[in-house]
Parts: structure tokens; sequence; C-alpha cells
């Protein structure tokens, strides 16, 4: 059973404030315990103790989300949320769990979550093994192509079908994208163009936009390049 996980917000803006507590909702681990715009009465629930974790904005009237996370005593967990990229490096230097950068997509914000629940309960959530596998239709009506997900380089969507490029050989199924993305562990494969889906594992170079897989040059679409450079950094690669 997962441990309940206490939490508040803090941001100064109301409807950050709602698409936060709609997130917290869907989270069955996640008990909301309150919420403030002003971070200095923030400051007198917290240290009260009792709270996990902190959804805490930066850019706040009084003082910013930094200041206040430097004065809190109490121990506790915090994932930074803003609309300003460049404070991403100083809020790692006061230990945050995790940044987000708003607009905050559900996907980013559960997996800032599982960190802390990870942390709270030591022991790593496993949202993947490398075992795992699917079994693909491929020609006629009962062949099946038997792929493991550690050996799948990337994805492309064809209309009504898409290519599943392996180590040494491309397997075409009838299928969608969309059904495709939404059986992978998001842990391990990022959508990076409305045509592909990549395993971050098997990257070897990025740029701008564009990502390398042995040697093929894949798109990064602007729809997407919000979400895959903050997993990228969010994996350090």
């Amino acid at each position: 059973m997962n441990k309940q996980l206490t939490c508040i917000i803090v941001d100064d803006e109301p409807p950050a404030i709602r698409l936060l507590e709609k997130y917290v909702n869907q989270i069955s681990f996640l008990e909301l315990k309150g919420t403030y715009t002003k971070p200095l009465e923030a400051l007198q629930y917290i240290e009260k103790g009792g709270i996990d974790l902190i959804f805490l904005d930066i850019q706040m009237p009084e003082i910013t989300g930094i200041q206040l996370s430097k004065i809190i005593h109490q121990k506790t967990n915090i994932i930074f949320t803003t609309a300003y990229p460049q404070f991403a490096l100083e809020s790692y230097e006061v230990t945050a769990t995790d940044y987000l950068l708003k607009p905050i997509e559900f996907q980013r914000f559960y997996k800032a979550v599982l960190k802390v629940q990870e942390k709270e309960t030591n022991s790593p959530i496993k949202t993947y093994k490398e075992e795992e596998f699917f079994f693909f239709k491929t020609d006629g009506k009962n062949k099946f192509s038997k792929v493991f997900l550690e050996d799948i380089l990337y994805v492309e969507g064809l209309k009504n079908y898409v290519s599943i490029y392996l180590q040494n050989e491309r397997i075409i199924t009838y299928s969608t994208l969309k059904n495709i993305k939404e059986n992978l562990p998001a842990s391990k494969f990022i959508q990076t163009h409305k045509s592909y889906i990549i395993s971050i594992k098997h990257i070897d170079k990025i740029d701008n936009d564009s990502v390398w897989i042995q040697k093929k040059e894949l798109p990064i679409g602007n729809t997407y390049k919000k979400l895959f450079f903050e997993t990228i950094n969010n994996n350090k690669l």
C-alpha cells in the first residue's frame, strides 16, 4: 500500500493553484492540506510540521519561493513550480526534489511526485522492467512478433500503421502511435514529434531540434520540445 503523503500548494496565482489541486486529487497517495497565495502565511503552517511535500512557486510577492525554502526549519520535500526556466539551477542548489516548468503537464507532475514517494518509502518505484515485452501483430491473421522493450530504438507513426525500429530489424504493425505510446513506460520512452516516439536509453546525441539514435537523425517538434528537454535534464543525459 502506498504511503499517504501530505502536501500544500503555495502560489500567488489562483489558476495555477486550481490546476495543481486537480492533479493532486487524481493521485491516491497525496493528501492536500491547504493552498496559500501568501508565502509567509504558508510558512507559519509549514513550521507546525506534518507536511511531506510543498508545491512551491518561485516568483511571488513578499519573498520568492527559493528564499522561503531556505528559511523553512521543518524537513520537507519541495517541488518548485514556475514559468521561468532561468531559476532551474538555483532551485537545485537548495536541494529541491524537482523543478516543474509551467504550464505543467500531468505526466511530468506525476513523475515528480513519484520521486518524493520513492524517497519517503526508501524503496525504488518500479515503473519499468527490462524483461517486459509485447507481441505485435505483423503479416497474416495469426502472425505475431515478440518485441522486448529494451530492444526498441524508436517508433514511427505511418497513418494507421507504425514502424518499430529495433537493433537489427524493423517491424510494421497495424496500430496508431497514440496506442503504442499508451502502452510504453513513460520513464523510458518519450514522444519527440507527432510521428516519433524514442527510447531515452538509446539516444546518442541531442541538439535543439534533433536527436540521433544509431546515426539516424529524428526531429524534435515544437509541441514536444518543452517536456522532452525537462525529461532529459531530469535524467542528466
